[in-house]
């Protein structure tokens, strides 16, 4: 029997790692805890005696629904003083049972109102919610940033646009975690359904020459059907909106196929063990950061029962804003704006049922 604790820790750190559009991806599969960078070790150990009965396994408490925010970051949040922007947000509704969840996209250019930040010094007001990040990090006074003061406003700003009041946990990786995860468990197999174009990458893998603001030069290329991707690969298809028919849209389609895609050969590989799980996360380094109150090991063991096949993916369509020709960024339809309110109310498996295009093919 697959063992899915590991898997998620791994994808929920990692797989959505993938799914970051530009920069990286992020994933709360598993809540938070320690940073990857601290050492990871198995839950400790009990000591049982004949007079006690064991106690239950840390994690065995956590109960559903649970709703996880999984983040991408700019890859030049490595650079000191650089802020962060998110430029990948996507979120995870997992049932009551804990055993099928739901995953959706935001537009990183969606218009949204934004709370005042104390912290930060930021007075709120309307902006794209990649900025959320960015105007949340800021310490007044200072050069520095700080990440998950950052993240603090993003959710707070998510749920006030959401209407989901509570997010249990989170995930930030930024670019470098990506390829150390997809090459860790040995690249990813994944149908690619259109060609895409990449405008970063040569073919061998190099960077193409930026030129006037352009990139020139060959230009790697994945053309439909099945492929097997390694780390730059991987991150570079998931990275490309040009030159696709929806943009953006595309490329948060994409990024939910390779989040599937991670959690399949997380799930295939032998990693039940605790120990092989801790050198996973260790290995990304300080690209991976978990927000939340509990640990990766005690949501991998809650959510141990949550398998691809229990994760339905959504897309949510939307249209750009703009006024007196100028762009100011993206809005969802009204049926993505239904879907998101039916997932605060409960009623979403009723919604997707009236509304299937939504459901990622």
């Amino acid at each position: 029997m697959r063992n899915s604790k590991i898997t998620w820790s791994i994808v929920g750190g990692t797989a959505l790692a993938l799914v970051a559009g530009v920069g990286v991806a992020v994933a709360v599969s598993r809540g938070s805890g320690e940073p990857a960078s601290a050492p990871a070790s198995a839950a400790p150990a009990i000591d049982v005696t004949p007079s006690q009965s064991p106690a239950p396994p840390p994690g065995a408490d956590i109960k559903g629904p649970l709703d996880l925010v999984l983040v991408g970051v700019d890859t030049r949040v490595s650079i000191p003083g650089y802020p962060p922007h998110a430029d990948t947000i996507m979120l995870l509704h997992v049932e009551a049972d804990l055993k099928s969840a739901y995953l959706y996209s935001l537009p990183r250019d969606l218009r949204v109102e934004m709370p005042a930040h104390k912290p930060a010094g930021f007075k709120g007001g309307r902006h794209k919610i990649t900025e959320a990040m960015s105007r949340g990090a800021a310490i007044p006074g200072s050069q520095k940033k700080d990440v998950q003061q950052g993240y603090e406003l993003l959710t707070k700003t998510l749920s006030a646009y959401t209407g989901i009041k509570t997010f249990q946990g989170g995930a930030i990786l930024n670019f470098g975690g990506l390829d150390k995860l997809v090459d860790q468990l040995g690249g990813i197999d994944i149908t690619v359904d259109r060609t895409v174009k990449s405008r970063h990458r040569k073919p061998d893998g190099s960077m193409r020459t930026l030129s006037g603001g352009n990139y020139i030069g060959p230009q790697a290329t994945y053309q439909p059907g099945e492929r097997h991707l390694e780390g730059w690969q991987a991150i570079d298809y998931a990275r490309q909106r040009y030159g696709l028919p929806n943009g953006d849209y595309d490329r948060q389609r994409h990024h939910r196929q390779l989040v599937e895609a991670i959690l399949d050969k997380a799930l295939a590989q032998d990693m039940s063990d605790p120990v092989k799980l801790g050198a996973v996360i260790n290995t990304l380094g300080d690209t991976l950061v978990y927000v939340g109150g509990r640990t990766p090991f005690e949501y991998a063991y809650a959510l141990r029962d949550l398998t691809p096949d229990g994760i339905t993916t959504v897309g949510l369509p939307g249209d750009g804003v703009t006024s007196g020709g100028r762009y100011l960024g993206e809005q969802l339809k009204s049926e993505g704006e239904g879907f998101i309110k039916a997932v605060a109310a409960g009623t979403h498996v009723k919604y997707l049922a009236d509304h299937p295009k939504l459901v990622d093919k």
